[in-house]
Formats: C-alpha cells, structure tokens, sequence
C-alpha cells in the first residue's frame, strides 16, 4: 500500500525538523559558549523584535528580499547584492551600514534608529566572527509553531533528580582511594586507559595552595608538607589552608565571575555603583565561613524576607540582594519601562545561568528555541521581579535618566563604611555647598524658561549644557550629602532589591516589545521544572521568597548539579558538564553523569557544604595525579575527558598578579574597607577621582579588591582573560598569546615586582648562589634542578666582568642582573601554570 499525499507530506516536514534541528544543534555546538550567549542575549532579540515583521518567513511580503531569520538569509543579503553580514568586516556587512542611518536610502529600522547600545553590540558580534546558531528553517503544517511537550521535556537528563548510585567496581586494584576514584577509574577503563603517577609533594603543594588560596605555598610550607610523610599529611595541608582568610577570597573570586559582579553600570554612559563592594565582601564572609550554599541562594534572591538574628544579620541578608542590582543597565534609556524590562531581563538570565544552568531569557521575545521553556515561563518569572524594587543608587546627570535610591541598613547594622568620619563642622560646610549649587541650578533653570522663544532657540544648545552642568554640580554635592549623617559618621548604605506594597502580574510581550502587551501570566514557576500537577503561581507577595525556596530545594534536579559541576571544574580543569552555565537541551551532556549525581546528592546530604565538597574532591587519587603526558592515553583521550591524568592549568589574572606580589614580599593582605570606587563619588568628578586615585600610586591589594569597572578593567586583569562583568562566566577563557609576554617584560607593574622580589632576595643572608635558588623556591616552589644550577651559575658569573669593563659599580650591576633574573622567573610559563 503506497502511502498517501498528506502521509507524505508530513514525513517530509518530520524528517525537515530532524534535520533542520540537528543542524541547529550542530552550528550551536561550535560556538563557543560565550559568543552564544552574547547572540542569545544581544542579537536574536533584536533581530526578532525589529526586523522579522518585514524581513522573514513570517513577514506579508518579504521587503527588498532579504530575510534574517535565518544564518543563510542573514550572510546572503537581499536584492542589493551586498551581503548582509560578513564575519569579521563591518565595512562589507549591509546590516551595519544600514543601522548606522548614515544613508538616507538605507535605515533600518526605517522609523526609528536602534539605541547605540544596541549598535554596539552589532558591532562586537560582527567583529568576533557573527556567531549564529540559526539555520534554514522549514515550514511546518498549520504555521509551524512549536508545541512544548512538558512531559516529554521533564525526561532530559537535567530535569530528572539526581540519584546517588553504588561506585561502580574496578579492575585495577590498589589506584582507587575514594568513591570518586572509583567513577574516574571506572571510565578509563572502559576506554582503554590507565592512569599516570601521582603529583609530586612541591607539585601538589603548589596545586593545593593555589586552588584554595589562590597564592603560592610559602617555602616553609614546602618544606614542612615534603618532610611530613604521614597518612594525614595531605589532609592537614588541605584544611591549613581551607581554614585560611586567604580561601573566601579565592573562592569567591569564582561565584563573583557568574555573579557578573562589577561596580559600575557598563554599556553607554557607565554610572558608578560606590555600594556594590558590599556584595563582594558578603560573598567573600560566606565562603569563608562555608555557609550553606543553599542559605546562600536564598540570601541573594529573597534576604530581605528571610528572619534574621538581629540587626547585623539583617543587613546582611539585605546586601545580598545586591546580587540582582549589580548588572549592567542602560541609564540613558529615556522609556522608563524599557529600562525597567530590560533589568529584569537581565535579572532573569544571571538568576537562571549562575544558579540553574540554564538561558531562561531566551525565552522573552518567544518560546525558548531549544529547551522546554515557554514565554509564559518567561514572564511569570518577570512578574516576581518586577513586583520588587531593585535599588542601585545613583543620581541624574547627564544621560543618567534613570536613577534609584539605596537602602540604608541603619547605624545599629555595624557595618563596615568606606569613608572616614568627618566633623559636625565639615558636614556644615558640605550642606552649604549642596544648598549654593541647588539654588545656582534652579536660578539657571528658571532664567531659561522666562526667556522667550526666540531667546531660547537662540541660546540653544549652550543654554541646555549651562543647566545640565549647575544639575549635574547639584546632583554631585547631594550625593556626597547623602554619605553621612549630621553628626559626620558614614551611613551604611547598600544596593539591593525590597519589595513592594503591591505585587503585579506581567503581560506576555509579543516579541518582548512593551508597546504589544498581551495575556497577562500570575507569578510564577518554571514549569518543566515542577512536577507534573505542582502549583506553580504565586498568590502572596511578589514571589521571590517562593522563587528563593524552589531554586534551594534539594528536590530541585538543578541547583546541586549546577555548583557541583562548577566545583569540579576549578579544581580539576575542565567540567563535569563542559558547558557549566548551560545544562539545557543545546549544553554539552555530562562526560560521567553517575560522578555528577554523586557529587551532587552528597552535596546535598552534607549540609550543603562547599569546603566539605571540594575537600572530597582534593582528596582522591584523581585530583592528586601527575600531569605528565602518556602518548597510549592521548592517542585515544586527548582532550583528557576520562581524566587520566591532571590538567594543566594556566592561573587566572588575579592569581598571576597575586603571584607575582606575594613572591617579591608587596601583597597587602589587609586593604582599609570598601573600594576606590566608594570614595571616587557620583558623575564624571567621580570617574576622573576614580582614575587618580588609582593612577597615582600602584595597588598593592588582592585582585579581587581592585575597582572592577565595567569596560576599564585594570590592564593586569583584562591582558589575562579577566571575563566580562556584564555576563554570567562559569569558565574563562584561557589564552597564551604574545600580548601577556610583552606585558610581562615591559609592563611598569610587572618591572616593579621584578624590582620588588630582588630587592626581597638581596635581603637574604648567605652566598649569591643560595639567594638565587631562594628565588626559585619562591617562585616555583621547587628547588633548581642540576641543568638550571649550572645555567643559574654561567648567568650570574658574567655580570663582574661586565661592571669591569663598562666601568659600573659591581653592586649596581649585580643588582640589575638580579632583577632581570627575577623578572625572568615571574614571566616563565612555570611561574604561569598549575602542573
């Protein structure tokens, strides 16, 4: 029996959307995980909003024939012949020309010109290759809109909890030392591999300090940890520096990253925040005083409803709200409720990515593309955020059209401030100011409005700019007002989110535009995420409470997984799951889901400990192995997926920088409180005190203490991949281009460290040669071997040679080779990687 025409038809259309999503899934898959995330986020919503109407298989009449949405359509261009966009060239991209409104004859949009925001973006993501996961769409029968299949979408892996199974059993006898051994051993083995030998002591000793302190061990600490051959040693070495004030600011450099924590607003105009080192600092107390990392989450979505022991607690729990008030806004966006939308869409995604895995804000112009997230999803989410107040703190100025107050956590909170106290007398004097600049502000405003017409359009543009710039004094002075009380003592101010009398539900934006309402949703879930039947909306409050409890629920199959995974990859190199910020349909599957469900549930059973996971995972044979290369192995594993043996690992910005201080004896562990940033002030005076403060003398201070503004990160941090603060970043980029050497060599930081170290090491008592191999022990953590003695001796026993025939003095030259020497050691790949 030979099939019919309508049988036919729809095999054809099943078997298109098979391809059509392999395709998909394909082209996703080679792009790198930040770049599709950018596309997600910057790209697709503005291609979907603004241009689909006239520009796709949707649209009436397809306008000048070009399409773009689609990859093919988008790169082909229309009836122009000009392609409309090619990776890489934004001279040879039409859409660039054409979102410029440089020509008459091409605007796109034709009525209204994309905010330079946006404009930028275009800008990044054409220049970065024009990452796009999109391939040629088929039309599906009845209009092709995808129906979500909740029940079908709750099987996919990451959707199922985690379930702790028995460690599977093992051929090799003697290797495994723990549970986890067992998983990794048990993955070799059924991939034809074995594992190398153990690290050595300096090795290992380095690693561990490192990973847990992001500092070098001390050479006592060497010495100590390679004599002690006990069965506990390793253990000992491990807590010593867990229990380190060292380890909270290691750690929470890491959750900081997917916190997309910074202290300015980015994008155009690039606000400071003076508050946000409160964040980072509460973030720190936590990891150092392990927390319950479900306490945690709950504190940063909801702390100012938890219950709190007294005031001190409470302000606590209140700064870390801050986590939703700290991302990058546009301040110069005159529609106040596209600012506020496009908050809490930023909310959204640094909410689902940090703490779920998942691109839940993918789903705010239509139903998510790949996971089974509807757009109801979307904006029952929305309403919970949008029934909150998010308070970040800053004052009118100059393209500054959106502005807050903080929260002030009261005197009785004993909170740290970043400012001095000043006199009753110096406050006096301030107030006077602000009253001086008001009254100058507000005579320049009403000379300008008794002008008459004519008068006015004829002072133009000079007349507006006199009134911003005596705004703009006013605004500044009442900021610096507001930083005291009337006595002089700081005020506790912070950034963060409240709620609000009365809670709203949000409608569905079609297309995510706020000029095309729609149904409204109640507050809600995500609900692929609930058990089938489970409540899903919210009837109290504005739901952020509810939302806090079921992102921290142990029956969430998400939120252990999600930092178990994150875990894992800081300690081991490379993730569980490949794609840490994304566990959905388009993330990498777990290379061992049963380690993962291990680590998670007993996580979980652990009291959602941090240091107790990651000292389960320091302690295995697997984190503790070698990392030398075995051809047999890489032959068949040379990614190092089944982990038979340790990454090497290049150190991160703040550890090289950390480094390089702590060897030549300039780390300041004990910075005064707060950020250069809290006493820079608002405006552009606060930019330009800002930039003197800390271009008058160099930082000596911990990484994670350095001012982070958006798009001025410090050179140190931004030379080696420091990721950016406007997006959530589960694993840098690590890179080892020409760039960081030149650095290294001729940077004025790294020549003053260089200085440092061997002024440090001339200090030391005994013969040259012993100072030299001090520095390497320093620096390395090992001793030189034979071959690097002899070169150590042959380099030193020119320089009197050379302070005789040039005439020097012996000591000057001896001192300068002693620099270069040290500057060498410090710009070494050693000095740079985690063997």
């Amino acid at each position: 029996m030979k099939p019919t025409a309508p049988v036919l038809a729809a095999i054809f259309i099943a078997t298109a959307r098979l391809v059509h999503g392999a395709a998909e899934a394909a082209s996703q898959a080679a792009i790198a995980p930040d770049q599709l995330a950018f596309f997600e986020k910057n790209i697709r919503p503005v291609l979907v909003q603004q241009c689909y109407k006239c520009h796709s298989a949707e649209a009436s009449k397809v306008k000048g024939g070009l399409t773009l949405d689609t990859k093919h359509g988008l790169r082909l261009g229309g009836e122009s012949g000009q392609p409309g966009v090619t990776p890489g060239k934004l001279a040879e991209s039409s859409i660039w020309e054409a979102i410029l409104w440089e020509d008459d004859d091409k605007k796109m949009p034709p009525k209204q010109k994309l905010p330079a925001e946006v404009i930028a973006n275009f800008k990044k993501w054409i220049e970065m290759g024009a990452p796009d996961p999109r391939e040629t769409k088929v039309a599906a029968a009845g209009g092709g809109k995808r129906v979500i299949d909740m029940d079908q979408g709750r099987k996919h892996w990451a959707f199922q909890k985690p379930v702790k199974k028995a460690p599977p059993e093992v051929k090799t006898e003697g290797w495994a030392r723990t549970d986890i051994d067992r998983f990794i051993l048990a993955g070799m083995e059924a991939n034809g591999l074995h594992p190398v030998k153990d690290a050595d002591r300096p090795t290992l000793i380095r690693r561990i300090a490192f990973d847990l302190t992001g500092l070098p061990p001390t050479p006592d600490d060497v010495k100590a940890f390679v004599a002690d051959q006990s069965p506990d040693a390793v253990k000992r070495v491990i807590d010593m520096y867990l229990d380190s004030d060292r380890y909270g600011e290691k750690w929470a450099r890491h959750w900081l990253d997917v916190a997309r924590y910074a202290e300015s607003s980015g994008k155009e105009v690039n606000v400071l925040y003076p508050e946000a080192w409160r964040y980072r600092d509460y973030v720190i107390e936590s990891f150092e005083k392990d927390k319950p990392y479900d306490l945690f989450l709950k504190e940063q979505i909801a702390g100012d409803l938890l219950q709190f022991d007294d005031k001190r607690d409470q302000a606590q729990k209140i700064v870390a709200t801050g986590f939703l008030a700290i991302g990058a806004k546009g301040h110069n966006n005159r529609d106040k409720r596209q600012f506020i939308m496009d908050m809490v869409d930023e909310q959204i995604d640094a909410m689902s990515q940090s703490m779920l895995g998942l691109t839940l804000a993918c789903a705010r112009c239509h139903d998510h593309k790949f996971d089974p997230v509807a757009q109801r999803d979307y904006y029952a989410l929305a309403g919970i955020f949008l029934s909150s107040d998010t308070l970040f703190g800053t004052y009118k100025g100059v393209q500054n059209n959106n502005t807050s107050t903080l929260i002030d956590l009261g005197r009785e909170a004993a909170q740290p401030a970043a400012l001095a106290k000043i006199s009753s007398a110096e406050f006096a004097a301030l107030k006077r100011k602000y009253e001086e600049a008001d009254k100058a502000a507000r005579e320049a405003e009403s000379e300008v409005r008794s002008m008459r017409t004519k008068e006015r359009d004829k002072a133009g543009v000079s007349a507006f700019l006199r009134i911003r710039g005596t705004l703009d004094r006013a605004e500044t002075v009442r900021a610096d007002l507001d930083q005291f009380y009337e006595d002089g003592t700081p005020r506790a101010l912070a950034m963060g989110v409240l709620d609000r009398d009365r809670p709203i539900d949000s409608p569905i934006l079609v297309r995510g535009d706020i000029k095309q309402p729609a149904e409204v949703v109640p507050r809600g879930l995500v609900e692929v995420l609930c058990a089938k039947g489970e409540p899903l909306n919210i009837s109290r409050g504005s739901g952020r409470l509810d939302l806090a409890y079921w992102i921290a629920s142990k029956d969430n199959p998400l939120t252990a997984r999600v930092m178990a995974n994150r875990v894992w990859l800081k300690l081991m190199g490379s993730g569980i799951v490949p794609t840490p910020d994304n566990f959905g349909f388009m993330g990498q599957k777990p290379t061992h889901p049963e380690l993962l469900d291990h680590l998670a549930v007993t996580f979980m059973e652990n009291g959602w400990s941090v240091k107790k996971l990651i000292r389960s995972i320091m302690m295995s044979r697997a984190y503790q192995s070698g990392s030398a290369h075995d051809a047999a192995n890489y032959a068949v594993d040379p990614d190092n997926k089944f982990h038979w043996r340790m990454n090497q690992r290049r150190l991160d910005a703040e550890a090289i920088r950390d480094a390089m201080l702590a060897v030549s004896g300039a780390l300041n562990l004990y910075p005064v409180d707060g950020s250069p940033v809290a006493r820079a002030g608002e405006g552009r005076e606060g930019l330009t005190a800002l930039y003197r403060e800390v271009s008058s003398k160099p930082l000596t201070c911990r990484s994670i203490f350095l001012p982070i503004v958006r798009d001025q990160i410090p050179e140190f941090l931004s030379v080696f991949d420091f990721p950016d603060a406007s997006l959530v970043n589960g694993d840098r980029d690590t890179t080892n281009v020409s760039s960081q050497s030149l650095f290294l060599m001729n940077n004025s930081q790294a020549q003053g460290a260089a200085d440092a170290f061997a002024a440090r090491i001339a200090k030391m008592e005994g013969a040259p040669l012993d100072k030299l191999k001090a520095a390497y022990m320093l620096a390395f953590s090992r001793n030189p071997t034979d071959a690097e003695l002899t070169a150590i001796r042959n380099f030193w026993n020119k320089f009197p040679d050379q302070a005789a025939q040039s005439g020097t003095p012996k000591d000057k030259v001896q001192y300068a080779a002693l620099s270069a020497f040290c500057q060498s050691l410090m710009a070494s790949a050693e000095f740079r990687y985690l063997n």
